[in-house]
């Protein structure tokens, strides 16, 4: 029933039952004066009826009241009365703050007052009253109020897998694929969950959701779901809406720009993604009317953009595309509902230059907010600095509200994660190093896989029961973070306590098991990975070259730079080893030694933990990970000191450094044997994204080496190739030179406009430059060559057409820097199509040298026979050939600057695979 926004005072007579310990009644008086979100505010009220049998009495009262009960409640909203009549002015100065709220009660015989600052504080004070049994307290004073303005979890709308004909992201939203979006007990269950913990916004991923959600009059041929689909995806969007705002949720729409609904890319001969697209005034009006009819629809729901990814990142069209698009957008839906109240818009600093578009942006729309990473995707460091920490800064100083996401988690699943410690140190870097005020987390694994995790239990595991305790602990840290590790230890052993059924004792063992294991995945990834993002599966393990050389795949140098503590890469650590050098910082070595201790120390203190009173099927797979993490360690301990060794033999050229590297590795293959019989029957798979994107340790395409059973004869293969490796240098007199066999150019017919020369040292790539090639590999002697215009390149990138009645491999030279003038290189971490054509990794390390210019790596671009067109990105780069698609399988170390081996050879091959 709506309320006036006018003062009324409400007499309820409850009579009290068994929770009460005194026989009067009870009166509920609430001051409805200043209430603008009536479903809220009785959803409030609502959480008191447990103090009563349910039966109320309800009387109108006078307008004011000169005396009360002592066994009155009485409740209302910060502006909704003159509250200094009855409490101090000094509480209710401190009201002031949206979300907070006050219980006060003076004395024994004086009434209990439940006042928020919104419908949202009232909210939380009503459950602290039912949760504490507050309404008993002889006196109390309890003030509270969030330190993060928005506080938020998300979900994907997205799969493990691609559908047929389609691209990363694009997942209409219908029944076959997403049956738990219908699920209203399911959604009930999260929503409650979420107001439990004081979580205030709930995001849903997607790439391109309007074509699921809203139907438009200009292009009826974009809706990408059939009726029925349309209508139950209109009602069930509502209940969650609805239902999330009654608990003080925001429901915050996500997608990528720039993504078409297939039906209307198809009729229009376009694609549904394409990073270097021309934006089109078709394309802009699309998208610009999708987004109003979304607005005009569902004016309470918010919009978080991801400006980069599917579409070029930093540079003007992305600032284009948001003031001149979205946000016009945003403005026609508000227009047509005659609304002047602004939903929130986030600005995700993700493969854009986010300062530059908020400046821009501001002086249109004021309700703006930003969002960034918090470690990548993953989670590695509480000390967070570098460059992206400067990001961070730069955006908390805007003015705004900036949120950290803690997003993907890609080092941790899918093993639980439950350190409050860590997560409590994390939240505090996020005010006072990054300086932000919200949080968005991601579920703590599986998060392709919503709404189960990646435990092998009949009939699935929902994340929502198996990580009750990330939720928890991160909500708790962004509402307050500065507690003392012995306020924690008490509240979260009680809560292990009461969630498992544990003796003190034995809750206690365990919160420091947890936090102990809850360094180990965090510390191999900062100190051993080759990046922060989801190409890397952390908990399968690394290859040795991966280990040894890991330039050859990728290097995110990021994570070391700004997502770790200042310290060393192994090769770094065994070249000062080699040199006599100091050290400085966190060193491999260290670590190694570190992860180790932290799983033996976990495995020693649950030992005396029994079996538990409750959820007892689930204490056992927290345990069973703990001894997972003990054998992940000992894993990966064990391979770094070996590839320490392997390194050593890089500068002393003495086999017996490489024959002390073998205990290390026999004993990191005999570790992976005890987790691959762990995983076995506990887990389906490692990662939940199970596609092309998927690198590391191995390339994980149609769902493959997923599983530690699937890598583990990967690294028996390696240690038996080893050492045959070094029987056969044992027995030669000198090393052998590597040969690579010279390449063979591929016949291609070029557009009319682009030129042929052949490649050589002395021959000029560029037709507007007199630079010369200076360094080159014999392998890439008398290749065909592009000429290229390098001042068009910066401005328009480059679009080559060509065909040929084979397949082939472009060879694509990307230099070697951050500068803007040069095109960057397809990363996978800011690009989700950056290895549609396989390009996404170097095929020639520092291969090319052009006069003046930096090193250059060579990626290839495989197309089909027949017509087609190359596009790269603005700035420059150079084509240096066409080759078979047989080419080129496996990368190698050109090496034209003589830095030296890269020993990748020692550990031969796994099937067709160059390990």
């Amino acid at each position: 029933m709506k309320l006036f926004l006018k003062q009324s005072i409400v007499f309820l007579f409850i009579i009290v039952g068994s929770t009460c310990s005194f026989a009067a009644s009870i009166r509920l008086i609430q001051f409805s004066a200043g209430v603008t979100n009536a479903e809220r505010f009785q959803y409030a009220l609502g959480h008191l009826d447990v103090l009563s049998d349910g039966s109320f009495v309800k009387e109108e009262g006078k307008e004011t009241i000169n005396k009360f009960s002592d066994h009155d409640i009485i409740v209302g909203l910060h502006s909704g009365n003159n509250w200094e009549k009855w409490i101090p002015q000094e509480l209710i100065r401190k009201l002031n703050k949206s979300e907070s709220f006050l219980v006060y009660r003076k004395g024994p015989r004086s009434p209990l007052f439940v006042i928020g600052k919104d419908e949202t504080g009232l909210l939380y004070a009503c459950k602290e009253v039912v949760t504490h049994n507050l309404q008993k307290s002889k006196t109390i004073a309890l003030f509270d109020a969030p330190e993060m303005v928005l506080r938020g979890t998300c979900i994907g709308m997205q799969k493990t897998a691609y559908l047929p004909g389609r691209d990363v992201y694009e997942y209409p939203y219908t029944t076959d694929l997403f049956p738990w979006f219908y699920d209203k007990k399911l959604w009930t269950r999260y929503l409650d969950m979420l107001v439990e913990n004081r979580y205030n916004t709930l995001y849903l991923w997607n790439g391109h959701p309007f074509s699921s959600l809203v139907k438009l009059k200009d292009y009826p041929y974009a809706l990408e779901v059939d009726e029925e689909t349309f209508v139950k995806n209109e009602e069930i969007y509502r209940f969650l809406t609805e239902e999330a705002n009654k608990r003080g949720i925001w429901v915050i729409q996500m997608f990528y720009n720039i993504i078409l609904p297939k039906p209307f890319a198809d009729k229009h001969g376009l694609k549904t993604q394409e990073r270097n697209r021309v934006i089109t005034p078709l394309i802009s009006d699309y998208t610009r009317q999708s987004i109003a009819a979304f607005v005009e629809k569902y004016p309470n729901v918010g919009l978080l953009i991801t400006l980069g990814e599917a579409m070029e990142g930093v540079g003007q069209d992305d600032i284009n595309w948001f003031t001149q698009t979205i946000l016009p957008g945003v403005k026609d839906g508000l227009a047509r509902i005659h609304s002047d109240v602004e939903p929130p818009v986030i600005l995700r600093a993700h493969d854009t230059d986010a300062p530059a578009v908020m400046k821009a942006a501001l002086p249109h729309y004021k309700n703006l907010y930003t969002m960034a990473k918090y470690n990548g995707e993953a989670l590695t460091t509480y000390t967070p600095r570098g460059k992206w920490a400067e990001l961070h800064q730069n955006l908390g100083k805007i003015g705004t509200v900036h949120i950290q996401n803690v997003h993907i988690l890609a080092n941790l699943e899918p093993f639980r994660y439950a350190s409050p410690d860590f997560i409590q140190k994390s939240v505090k870097a996020m005010h006072d190093v990054h300086l932000s005020n919200g949080l968005h987390i991601y579920p703590q694994a599986s998060y392709w896989d919503w709404p189960y995790a990646a435990d092998k239990v009949d009939g699935g595991l929902l994340q929502l029961d198996r990580d009750w305790m990330w939720y928890k602990a991160w909500a708790r840290y962004a509402w307050k973070v500065a507690y003392t590790k012995s306020e924690e230890e008490v509240y979260w052993s009680n809560s292990l306590a009461a969630y498992y059924g544990l003796e003190k004792k034995e809750s206690i063992a365990l919160l420091r098991a947890l936090e102990e294991v809850g360094e180990i995945s965090p510390k191999i990834l900062r100190r051993f990975g080759i990046t922060d993002g989801n190409r890397q599966t952390s908990s399968l393990g690394m290859l040795m070259t991966q280990l040894i050389n890991p330039y050859r795949y990728g290097l995110f140098t990021l994570l070391y730079e700004s997502e770790a503590p200042e310290g060393e890469m192994i090769v770094d650590y065994a070249e000062k080893e080699a040199k006599g050098e100091n050290h400085v910082g966190e060193t491999p070595l260290q670590v190694a030694n570190e992860i180790v201790a932290h799983g033996d120390r976990a495995v020693e203190l649950i030992a005396s933990i029994g079996q538990g009173t409750k959820n007892k099927a689930e204490l056992k797979r927290v345990l069973q990970d703990i001894y997972m993490h003990q054998a992940l360690a000992e894993h990966y301990s064990t391979k770094v000191k070996a590839a320490l060794q392997v390194l050593t033999y890089k500068y002393t050229r003495d086999i017996a450094d490489l024959r002390a590297a073998i205990p290390n590795l026999e004993a990191s293959v005999k570790a992976y044997q005890v987790l691959a019989d762990l995983t076995k029957d506990t887990y389906r798979y490692a990662n939940s994204m199970q596609t092309k994107q998927r690198k590391i340790p191995m390339r994980g395409v149609d769902a493959t080496f997923k599983h530690w059973t699937e890598l583990l004869p990967v690294y028996e293969a390696e240690l038996t190739n080893f050492k045959k490796a070094i029987d056969s240098l044992s027995m030669l007199s000198k090393p052998v030179e590597k040969e690579n066999k010279k390449m063979q150019s591929a016949a291609v017919r070029l557009s009319a406009d682009a030129t042929f020369v052949v490649l050589k040292k002395g021959a000029k790539l560029y037709k507007d430059q007199e630079l010369v090639v200076t360094h080159l590999p014999e392998t890439l002697e008398g290749l065909q060559a592009v000429q290229v215009n390098s001042e068009r390149q910066k401005i328009e990138g480059t679009s080559l057409q060509f065909n040929s009645n084979q397949p082939v491999k472009v060879l694509v030279g990307y230099f070697n820097s951050e500068d803007k003038v040069f095109a960057p290189k397809p990363v996978l971490e800011i690009d989700a199509s950056a290895n549609d054509y396989g390009q996404a990794d170097a095929k020639v390390r520092n291969a090319l040298r052009i006069q003046y210019m930096p090193m250059l790596d060579i990626h290839t671009y495989s197309f089909a026979a027949g017509d087609q067109t190359l596009k790269l990105p603005k700035g420059e780069a150079v084509i240096l050939g066409f080759v078979s698609d047989q080419e080129l399988s496996n990368p190698y170390n050109a090496d034209v600057d003589n830095q030296g081996d890269d020993l990748d050879d020692l550990f031969g091959y796994y099937g067709e695979t160059k390990l």
